[in-house]
């Protein structure tokens, strides 16, 4: 009946109609209409179908009618992504201004109507700073709203209390009742607490939304309080039902010979992990043996996650639920209970762990000889750090790396044994381990990126926090040898393992990473050519990879790199091996870390169904399923959800930890100093980016005051128009914090005044050189 319904509608001399006439060109009999009306009511809700006035049903092109997802600016302007649908009237995003967005919130599912045509001075001119060829439209319906609940801080004025959002994109305050007429079980809110607000319905635009307090968070602005706010919009629980936590009663704390029936003994094989200093979970180790001929057996071991959660317990069900492990800064959500997560199945140091493993031998130069899969057994030697792995492989002596610290207890699951109680004979084990992983992991990289794998590798902003939570120190981490070693043998796993189940003929889940549009990779290198990086057709793969060297030896390297990763489509998950544009590799999926993901729980399962058909055990100790196509289907559209959930919450928690150290910054006496660099210019001030937290801010013109500065004719210089000191896009500056706004979302800074003594000055006509000989 649907598709007929549609057929219908798609008609050139179709016209709006309602659900009785709908029902007799389709020939329906009265019983049926309450089918109809069901479908009707789907599409309605999914956008494929919009409803008009006296009740009339049409498609929303018919209409100039477009449905999709409202994403609002601090500024009160939005953008609707449209859902996709051959029936919108518009297929690219709708900017819509502040004036057109109705009783719309941000993330809502709304319909809009594509305005045509404006007379005279209109709202399209201030799009024009989005996109002058977009079209425009205004906000008539809401479909479906994001949030029926918000977290906010608590204010007032001289006759009512209202809550200001934390999310600047929702730019309404929110009404509320004095909390003095409420009851609540351990005192009501104070102005400046942190709380949950219950939201009414919204009609009219021009009175604010109104909503009830029915929760208290904390005072604003303090680590729990935040932390519980991000937790409430992400909808995400540090805890587990009770059904899970009966279903870990049954599971023994530690393992024994029980568990070992047809593994592998690797317990003798020299294994180690390398993680981060703050790693909460270990999924994955490796371990090394050297070959009469020069090869190497390098065993990947990853944790069997599946031998302890069995499809459809209550443990898997609530592991699916949450899809991933969400890394907020300091605190982990995670997939798993921490008995598993942080115990059973994590490769903690000098425990027996079950493990799924894939042992490959390689060449010297990185080829791969030969390959097996195995259940296997496992008893880590060392865990190390990034950084204590990178002094192995920089020759630092057995001294040096005694003396580096250890990550603190409260930051990490586990920080092994003290290098200072080692001995020289096992620091040199870990030495010559460490380099000889390094020497075929070099090679695997080499190989891959000369096959056409681009170098995407961005620098990663560590935030580490205080025992009481607040934001202690900033690191910027770069992926040096110690990441790249743990990453190329990852890769050659994931890769292995997916194209092995793909011949074999399995259903599963596959990591996959479309071709970017033509049109953004033109736009893009037309971008890139007005800050000097010249570059060709980006749809080849080496020009490409030019430009990515080009950009790392720019001064603006991080935020290019940023708008590069823009142009590109999102990672998914997928039921088809369709390829990963990035890796540049085919049937390619994620196999190593089943603690923190459940695509590559389901791949386990999977792993071990294979492995049972090709009679690699004798008993089933693990779970093994194979899945139809459908199911997959449906676990990798549900995963690519969750995992862009977590994904946001993780930037938001950044972002809210950068504001509080900032802060924190404010206070200090003399006052910290930044280096940074101007990454826009605007007539009102510089747009800068740290280089160490690459936290973004403003230098306004107002806190400049050893001279008045303006835009020059080119509008590419900010001059100061009696020194002649001059600001460039580029440009290295050094500066302090001068106000945090947490509201906003907003740093400024200030010019350093130790450096203001010596300014850059922008050559006068007559000092430029006139010729080329004189240059």
């Amino acid at each position: 009946m649907e598709l007929r319904l549609m057929e219908l509608m798609q008609g050139d001399d179709y016209v709006p109609l309602k659900i009785e006439q709908l029902s007799e060109h389709l020939n329906l009999g009265k019983g049926q209409i309450p089918e109809l009306q069901g479908i009707l009511d789907t599409c309605i809700a999914d956008g494929t179908i919009v409803k008009l006035k006296k009740d009339r049903y049409c498609l929303p092109k018919d209409a100039d009618l477009v449905t999709g997802i409202i994403r609002f600016r601090q500024n009160g302007a939005a953008v609707l992504i449209p859902t996709p649908s051959s029936n919108q009237a518009a297929t690219e995003p709708v900017w819509i201004s502040s004036e057109d967005t109705g009783v719309a919130m941000h993330e809502d599912q709304v319909v809009a109507r594509i305005i045509r045509e404006r007379k005279g001075y209109h709202r399209k001119q201030k799009m024009r700073t989005f996109n002058p060829d977009a079209e425009s439209g205004r906000v008539i319906h809401i479909l479906k709203r994001a949030r029926d609940s918000i977290t906010g801080t608590l204010a007032r004025t001289k006759f009512f209390y209202y809550v200001i959002p934390d999310d600047p994109r929702i730019v309404n305050d929110i009404l509320v009742a004095d909390p003095q007429t409420q009851e609540w079980k351990e005192g009501a809110p104070k102005i400046d607490d942190k709380v949950v607000v219950k939201l009414h319905e919204w009609k009219q635009r021009h009175v604010n939304p109104e909503g009830e307090i029915i929760k208290i968070l904390g005072k604003t602005f303090t680590p729990n309080a935040e932390f519980q706010s991000i937790l409430h919009k992400y909808d995400l629980d540090p805890e587990f039902p009770e059904c899970v936590e009966f279903q870990l009663k049954e599971i023994p704390g530690e393992i024994s010979g029980d568990d070992f029936p047809d593994r592998k003994d690797f317990r003798k094989v020299f294994t180690i992990t390398i993680d981060p200093d703050d790693a909460k979970d270990f999924d994955d180790a490796i371990s090394m043996q050297r070959l009469p001929n020069g090869d190497l057996k390098v065993g990947v071991h990853i944790a069997d996650v599946s031998h302890y959660v069995k499809s459809n317990t209550p443990l898997d069900v609530e592991a699916k639920k949450r899809g991933n492990s969400t890394y907020l800064v300091g605190v982990v959500i995670p997939m798993l209970p921490e008995k598993l997560s942080n115990g059973l199945c994590s490769l903690v140091e000098d425990k027996d762990r079950l493990v799924k493993s894939v042992e490959f031998v390689l060449s010297k130069n990185g080829k791969v000889k030969n390959f097996k899969f195995f259940n296997g057994v496992i008893r880590s030697n060392k865990r190390l750090t990034y950084g204590q792995a990178m002094d192995f492989l920089n020759g630092k002596t057995n001294k040096e790396i005694r003396d580096t610290p250890m990550p603190p207890a409260h930051q990490t699951g586990n920080t092994g044994k003290p290098m200072k109680e080692l001995s020289d004979e096992e620091l040199e084990e870990i030495r010559s381990t460490v380099q000889k992983l390094w020497s075929v992991s070099s090679r695997l990289r080499q190989n891959r990126l000369k096959r056409g794998s681009l170098e995407l590798e961005m620098p990663e902003v560590k935030i580490y926090v205080d025992e009481e939570g607040y934001a202690d120190r900033i690191v910027k981490s770069q992926s040096d040898e110690s990441h790249q070693l743990i990453e190329e043998l990852m890769l050659l796993a994931n890769q292995t393992v997916g194209k092995t189940l793909k011949e074999a003929g399995f259903a599963m889940i596959y990591r996959v990473h479309d071709k970017p549009d033509e049109e953004k990779l033109f736009d893009l290198r037309e971008y890139l050519q007005t800050v000097g990086v010249d570059c060709g057709d980006l749809t080849n793969r080496r020009e490409v990879n030019r430009m990515l060297s080009r950009i790392q030896r720019h001064p603006q390297s991080h935020s290019l790199k940023v708008q590069f990763l823009r142009s590109l489509k999102q990672a998914e998950y997928r039921s088809s091996s369709d390829g990963h544009y990035g890796l540049f590799m085919e049937n390619y999926t994620h196999f190593t870390s089943p603690i923190r993901r459940y695509a590559d729980l389901v791949v386990h399962r999977v792993f071990e169904a294979f492995m049972l058909k090709r009679g690699f055990f004798k008993t089933n100790e693990g779970d093994s399923v194979s899945y139809t196509a459908k199911q997959v289907h449906s676990v990798a559209h549900h995963l690519s959800i969750t995992e862009s959930r977590s994904v946001e919450a993780e930037r938001e928690t950044v972002k809210t930890k950068l504001m509080e150290y900032f802060e924190r910054e404010l206070q200090k006496t003399p006052k910290n100093e930044f280096e940074a660099f101007v990454s826009d210019i605007k007539n009102h001030g510089i747009f800068i980016e740290l280089e160490e937290s690459m936290a973004y801010g403003l230098v306004h013109v107002s806190t400049m005051g050893d001279d008045l500065y303006s835009l020059d004719k080119d509008g590419t210089h900010l001059v100061g128009r009696r020194t002649g000191r001059s600001f460039a896009i580029g440009q290295k500056v050094t500066v302090v914090v001068e106000r945090v706004d947490r509201f906003k979302r907003q740093i400024d800074f200030r010019i350093s005044e130790k450096k203001a003594s010596t300014p850059n000055r922008r050559p006068t006509r007559k000092g430029r050189p006139r010729s080329r000989k004189d240059r």
